[in-house]
């Protein structure tokens, strides 16, 4: 298991991009959540199987279409299990 911090930055705010990075994770079965970020980029806590959480981690490289994803920052950190789903907050 596994938790990663995850900062997406590029044109990824306006192309809905967090309901298409929650609809990953709930396919993925990975929990957490997604919000944008004043300075325009995505910030992502996801928690889960780890192998599942780097799919979803290899997915937030492209992201949706009409995103242009120029880097995704990623810090790991213990497995809390706080999450009972994938939420998208404001």
């Amino acid at each position: 298991m596994g938790r990663a911090h995850i900062i997406v930055s590029g044109i990824v705010q306006g192309v809905f991009f967090r309901a298409n990075t929650r609809n990953q994770a709930q396919m993925l079965g990975v929990k957490g959540w997604v919000r944008n970020k004043h300075d325009g980029t995505v910030e992502i806590t996801a928690e889960g199987d780890k192998e599942k959480v780097e799919r979803l981690i290899t997915w937030c490289y492209k992201g949706p279409p009409g995103a242009v994803v120029n880097d995704v920052t990623i810090k790991w950190d213990d497995y809390k299990g706080e999450f009972k789903d994938f939420s998208v907050r404001h």
